[in-house]
């Protein structure tokens, strides 16, 4: 057994030695790992990458349904979707976070420029563009942890927007990162509610 293929799979040479698989090659046995040499990502990486689409659209109706209509006819979920007017009242940004592989995504890609009331679409990868999210989290609290929830707070400069005697409200901001530690320390008091904008986005130049 060599990096957890049989020796005797197509993937290992005489020496034991892994091969390297040319995407393409013949079928191999079920279970062998592929990578493709192109980036150094397994197929199932390449799947699953993240992609943050920004698409510019007119504000008409009926624009949100036929763009998400081009990922549901595809098969790929949309993560989060943010919609908001932009400084033109006629126009509107959708920031859609979704998963798939680089070819799949190209494609929904050039059919979102083909709408009518698409302005203008980009496909950002994480260093062209600048990332936000708004969440709105309560978390439960007494009089022991209330001090330490608040403490928690301000030091990812968060904000508290509501207190109620059994509660505390918060709302903080920043990308995905922040706010995903941020609600990952609150949990142990207890997450009572939360809701999430879903990123918004805008490209760097």
């Amino acid at each position: 057994m060599a990096f957890g293929w049989p020796a005797s799979s197509p993937a290992i040479d005489a020496a034991g030695r892994m091969k390297v698989i040319v995407l393409g090659s013949p079928a191999l046995p079920l279970g062998t790992r592929v990578f493709d040499c192109r980036d150094g990502k397994t197929n199932n990486q390449q799947v699953n990458m993240r992609h943050t689409i920004s698409v510019l659209v007119e504000n008409k109706f009926g624009v949100l349904v036929r763009v998400a209509g081009l990922f549901s006819g595809r098969g790929f979920n949309i993560d989060t979707l943010n919609v908001a007017p932009t400084q033109d009242a006629s126009a509107s940004r959708m920031t859609i976070v979704t998963r798939g592989d680089d070819a799949t995504v190209e494609q929904i890609v050039k059919q979102l420029n083909k709408l009518v009331d698409v302005i203008k679409v980009q496909d950002f990868r994480d260093e062209e563009c600048i990332d936000r999210e708004l969440v709105l989290v309560k978390v439960s609290v007494d009089s022991r942890s209330r001090a330490e929830v608040m403490q928690i707070t301000d030091i990812f400069r968060a904000k508290i927007v509501d207190v109620q005697s059994d509660s505390l409200t918060i709302e903080i901001t920043g990308n995905e990162s922040k706010v995903e530690k941020f609600i990952e320390l609150m949990k142990p008091f207890g997450v009572l509610d939360l809701t999430r904008t879903g990123k918004a986005a805008l490209p760097r130049k």
